[in-house]
């Protein structure tokens, strides 16, 4: 269970780095950053899923991994914070089009971490 919180912790000081990173060069009203951090923290749980459920990942490493590391990585919280923001600024496509995006290419990397464990197995 500690190793959990510890790597919750890391990962998300890797999403704070990597959030700054990205605001620094990107002056956009679309929040990439948060969904950024998000598909690659699915992807990786993809992956991560694939790996335990074909046996090449124990339970112990997985659970870190996925639930600390990842868990503490990824926000959906905020990305939700962020189009909730971008409605309330009256910006109703870019809203949408966040909503859609933060639901599906997650969704769609996740699918793809597990395919790319399957085909190298």
């Amino acid at each position: 269970m500690l190793l959990v919180c510890v790597c919750g912790g890391l990962g998300t000081m890797v999403r704070y780095v990597f959030d700054v990173s990205i605001r620094r060069g990107w002056h956009h009203a679309f929040p990439l950053a948060t969904l950024l951090v998000n598909v690659l923290a699915s992807f990786c749980a993809g992956m991560a899923a694939a790996g335990y459920a074909y046996h090449t990942v124990d339970h112990a490493t997985s659970l870190i991994f996925v639930a600390g590391f990842l868990g503490g990585m990824s926000t959906f919280s905020a990305a939700i914070n962020e189009m909730v923001s971008l409605a309330r600024n009256r910006r109703w496509w870019l809203a949408l089009w966040y909503l859609l995006a933060t639901i599906a290419a997650p969704l769609l990397c996740a699918a793809l971490g597990w395919m790319l464990v399957a085909v190298t197995r």
